[in-house]
């Protein structure tokens, strides 16, 4: 099914991503739309770095909204017709540089894959965890049983006003007629005066039970603001922590929302009921009224309530991140980011009336050459419903920037406690103000904290502090962190590694990958639960080629090359050179598996097990692959052609089945390019077919050149095949 048509039938919460997706002016979604068909069949990342196919495509765009325009001038749709006249006049500002625009059209096309991804994702986490999400269900349940109880209380208690309305009603009626009449009997005026007093008792026994009532609904109330506050929204918080780091948990907030609507809306109410015991008071009082003496503690009480649960109602929907950025929470200085805030307590009344401001680093600390930035762009901006598909008070900045201060900087901090650029952390802030019915409240949301860099190659760096932070720490507010950062278990470690794999492949680490790479970090061991690896054991020992960027280097090679391959689970990966050994050993002659380098960023390698003249297992390995090379020629086209020559010269390719024992082609067959022989589109581009063919007395790869190739226009030879040493 295309692309287009599945993010269609996704559910809901899903469709709403993609709704903000396309929110941005850059590829509008009625182009994606009604050319998706074309979209999704174009060679969009050659053509950001080839300028005349990204000339091609885009005179064919503009011919294809042409088309379109045609159409809807015959079905006489008059708006079409124009936002497709206005798309095709904004594109023309791509003509002096094409490849931008299929750049902007490859990144949401990855971002549609993300999206489905994560759709994935969910329904994997919902099928495999059953049993947690029966408890989550099952907590769900009973918080909406305890909102339902609340709501039938509060509804019980505007009864009971009533009720103490009529019967006020009736004795100040009673009263105002012994008033106006002539009594001379004194035993019937004693009677009348009695029973009033009567009247009395009771209505003053009824006012005592309604505020006794008032004070048990404010203390369910109070109760439930606790679990809202200390328990929904903490975990909320947490799952958008790890969210932020790949984890696949659901940061949706409409169920928190209408939570805390619920709860606000009856607080107001209680609000109004304590107005109306005012009112009444105004009208009937006397002496030790114990309305007089509670109302205020009341009233101060839900005040306090209301501001707790508004102070908290305020929070960072989306974390802040840039359009092309390695993940969120690593933002550039001169580069627009977005981030979008939400308010959890619902009034459509205050729709566009409440005004959020954004700042930065309002504490930040004293510290030796901490930098601090300025805020740059549309800084200001009305919390509305318009910006949210689900209806949601929305503030969604679209257009911010960060420039750094040229002076105040902090360099004559009074701290000696220096930090890299990339361990550095900010924060920005949000702010507003609530006000309704008299009730007037200010309130503030702060992001996850951010690291800022001012060049892209810092990228990789920053992505390390972001996944660190989320992972260990749930102060987060704490932008001190790695001046004293705490070791990970290796249980959230591997997690946490895991996601990485999971959110940019949509498949994880298994238990095998995550022990080799436990081998590799801690050495042989019976069990790695206890261990620890230290933040500078993750980003910084061995510089420049630190754990975390040989890991990352194979991430993106698989994200960029070989996700297919991964996703399907062909290719191995994390397996140490002693283990791929004793695996092949045991295997048939022409048996082979994938790994990933140990020595070599970014690259991945084949071995295969051979027979000897003797009849014993004889393991080989090439050269890695990296980027330059799978740039090139695809991966399964390289393992598909891959040949060694005999001692007869006749050459062979030693490659037959995929460990365990699946026929090569029966595992990559779907994945080749090629099917007849000449229709490959690598092969029309370099003129001829590149196959590998490894020399064992020599220990060189050849590359058969045509006669253009051998002029220039071909490639390098790239791999040979090398003995178990290599990477």
């Amino acid at each position: 099914m295309a692309q287009w048509d599945r993010l269609r039938q996704l559910p809901a919460v899903y469709r709403q991503q993609l709704h903000e997706l396309y929110d941005r002016d850059a590829l509008p979604m009625d182009v994606r739309h009604y050319l998706s068909t074309w979209i999704e069949k174009q060679e969009w990342r050659r053509a950001a770095r080839d300028h005349d196919l990204a000339v091609v495509l885009f005179q064919v765009m503009l011919e294809n909204l042409d088309i379109q325009h045609s159409r809807f001038v015959q079905e006489e749709s008059f708006l079409l017709q124009h936002n497709i006249r206005r798309y095709k006049q904004n594109f023309q500002r791509y003509l002096d540089d094409p490849c931008a625009l299929a750049s902007t059209i490859l990144w949401f096309l990855e971002k549609e894959k993300e999206i489905l991804q994560s759709a994935d994702l969910a329904e994997q986490v919902q099928f495999l965890c059953v049993e947690q999400e029966a408890m989550e269900t099952s907590s769900q349940q009973d918080l909406e049983r305890k909102m339902a109880g609340l709501r039938n209380e509060v509804q019980c208690m505007e009864h009971t006003i009533l009720c103490l309305e009529e019967q006020q009603d009736e004795f100040d009626f009673k009263y105002q007629t012994h008033k106006m009449e002539a009594v001379v009997d004194e035993a019937v005026k004693k009677e009348k005066i009695q029973f009033l007093q009567l009247l009395v008792n009771r209505l003053n026994e009824c006012r005592k039970s309604t505020l006794s009532d008032l004070n048990k609904l404010l203390d369910r109330t109070e109760d439930l603001i606790d679990i809202l506050v200390k328990k929904e929204l903490v975990e909320w918080q947490r799952r958008q922590q790890k969210a932020c780091i790949g984890a696949p948990d659901n940061v949706c907030v409409d169920q928190l929302e209408k939570w805390f609507t619920c709860v606000a809306v009856c607080l107001f109410q209680v609000r109004e009921f304590l107005g109306k015991l005012d009112e009444l008071v105004g009208k009937v009082s006397y002496d030790n009224d114990p309305v007089k003496a509670q109302k205020p503690i009341l009233q101060r009480r839900v005040a306090s309530l209301l501001k707790d649960l508004l102070k908290s109602s305020f929070v960072v929907e989306t974390q802040p991140s840039m359009p092309q950025g390695k993940g969120p929470l690593v933002l550039r200085t001169n580069v627009q980011f977005s981030v979008k805030t939400r308010l959890l307590v619902k009034f459509p009344e205050l729709n566009h009336s409440m005004k959020v401001n954004v700042s930065m680093d309002r504490e930040a600390p004293q510290i030796k050459g901490y930098r601090r930035f300025n805020v740059l762009g549309t800084k200001t901006k009305a919390l509305n419903m318009a910006e949210s598909q689900s209806g949601g008070m929305v503030a969604d900045f679209r257009h911010l920037t960060l420039k750094e201060q040229k002076s105040g900087g902090g360099g004559k901090g009074i701290s000696d406690i220096s930090l890299s650029v990339t361990e550095e952390l900010h924060i920005i802030y949000f702010d507003t103000v609530f006000e309704l019915k008299g009730l007037l409240v200010e309130l503030q949301a702060s992001s996850l904290p951010v690291v800022i860099i001012s060049n892209s190659s810092q990228q990789q760096s920053a992505w390390a502090s972001v996944l660190w932070f989320n992972m260990l720490s749930q102060d987060t507010k704490d932008v001190m962190f790695f001046a004293n950062s705490p070791a990970a278990s290796w249980p959230q470690f591997g997690e946490m590694l895991s996601w990485q794999f999971l959110s940019a492949t949509k498949r994880g680490l298994n238990d095998a990958q995550l022990e080799m790479i436990a081998h590799r970090l801690f050495g042989k061991k019976q069990n790695y639960d206890t261990c620890k690896v230290a933040w500078p054991k993750f980003s910084k020992e061995n510089t420049p080629d630190t754990f975390w960027v040989w890991f990352d280097g194979i991430l993106v090679m698989v994200k960029t090359y070989l996700e297919d391959l991964w996703r399907d689970g062909h290719i191995m990966g994390f397996v140490s050179k002693g283990k791929e050994k004793s695996l092949l050993k045991k295997k048939q002659r022409g048996t082979f598996l994938l790994r990933f380098s140990e020595s070599v960023i970014g690259g991945i390698t084949f071995s295969w097990v051979e027979t000897t003249i003797n009849g014993e297992p004889d393991v080989k390995t090439v050269q890695p692959f990296t980027k330059v090379d799978l740039s090139q020629i695809p991966f399964q086209e390289i393992i598909r052609n891959f040949q060694i020559l005999e001692a007869e010269n006749i050459p062979e390719n030693p490659l037959l089945y995929l460990y365990p024992n699946i026929p090569k082609d029966e595992a990559f067959g779907k994945y080749y390019s090629e099917k007849s022989g000449n229709d490959s589109s690598y092969i029309k581009y370099i003129k001829t077919k590149l196959v590998f063919v490894s020399k064992e007395n020599t220990m060189e790869a050849r590359s058969p050149m045509s006669s253009d190739m051998a002029q220039g226009e071909g490639l390098e030879p790239m791999n040979g095949l090398c003995g178990e040493a290599a990477g």
